[in-house]
């Protein structure tokens, strides 16, 4: 009987933990995981509880969806891939090497690229989907993890630098590295406005959110939220950002263009960057750490229901 070791990789940094959450557009679907275990747990939003465990992964980083819904995409950074599934049959259908350290990843509006991070070699991928195979490996980066964006026109991808506290801009159409903004302390998840022109960042080692004018590459306000803010996220209407509190277990509510806080809503388990949103900006939904979701109604500030990450 062959080794247990011999069978699949060893955890890559197991001390860089992470969570990860996606919901389908049709907003039916959660996938959720967590890097220190080996499954992704789906959820039946409408239904309100757990379908199945997904299994055959090692350290899964990031999940995202393409846009029709069909498939739906995973890094590991110990088996060093992006794999794509059928989220019809649950079926893995292929896996395109990355290298070990595959970490944060971000596709374009029309699916057609995947931008994969990877935080042992200090580089981005680039992936063309449509023919399943590495376009380019821009270099260059300091410890990307989990922090990356696409602009919405699809010019300027974001890459966060773990290390250093900065975030590089990258063109999309050159492919080139163009400039960097940095002022941040404990740079984590980062949101991108629907013109592009701002960008929000969370600061897990000053427990502020900073908002970046794109244009000029600067730090033009800061605002003080929870303790150790992962997430910075934005949701579709523009009207408000969340921080997501690992410390406090808690979401800040930040108004627009105020960038002040006006809530905080309670409640959660170690809620870190994975936050999702309804596309009426009426409801998120907050992965806590023990995978369960909680569903948030955004109008009245409150938790309405908690998906269980266990069947019954």
């Amino acid at each position: 009987m062959p080794l247990a070791w011999a069978q699949e990789p060893a955890a890559f940094d197991p001390q860089i933990r992470n969570n990860a959450l996606a919901v389908n557009p049709a907003e039916t679907l959660a996938l959720a995981g967590n890097s220190s275990r080996g499954t992704l747990l789906a959820y039946d939003l409408r239904a309100g509880k757990l379908l199945r465990e997904l299994p055959g992964f090692v350290t899964p980083r990031n999940i995202v969806f393409s846009p029709d819904g069909e498939r739906f995409y995973v890094s590991d950074s110990s088996k060093g891939v992006v794999e794509r599934w059928h989220a019809g049959s649950w079926t893995r259908e292929a896996s395109l090497a990355i290298g070990p350290g595959a970490f944060g990843t971000a596709l374009n509006r029309d699916g057609s690229r995947l931008y994969v991070n990877n935080q042992a070699a200090g580089s981005l991928t680039v992936v063309n989907l449509p023919q399943w195979k590495v376009e380019k490996v821009l270099t260059g980066f300091a410890q990307p993890r989990q922090g990356i964006k696409v602009s919405p026109d699809g010019g300027t991808v974001f890459v966060t630098n773990f290390l250093g506290d900065k975030i590089t801009l990258v063109d999309a159409a050159k492919l080139k590295t163009h400039a960097e903004v940095g002022g941040f302390d404990k740079l984590r998840a980062i949101s991108v406005s629907g013109d592009g022109r701002s960008l929000f960042a969370a600061n897990s080692g000053a427990d502020t959110l900073s908002w970046v004018d794109v244009p000029s590459r600067t730090v033009i306000k800061t605002v003080k939220v929870g303790q150790e803010p992962y997430g910075a996220a934005l949701r579709p209407d523009g009207r408000f950002l969340y921080s997501g509190n690992l410390k406090s277990n808690s979401l800040t509510v930040v108004s627009l263009p105020a960038f002040k806080a006006v809530g905080e809503i309670t409640g959660f388990s170690g809620p870190r960057q994975a936050i999702s949103f309804s596309r009426d900006s009426g409801k998120a939904w907050v992965l806590n750490e023990d995978l369960g979701i909680a569903e948030v109604d955004l109008t009245r500030k409150a938790i309405v229901r908690v998906l269980a990450p266990a069947a019954g």
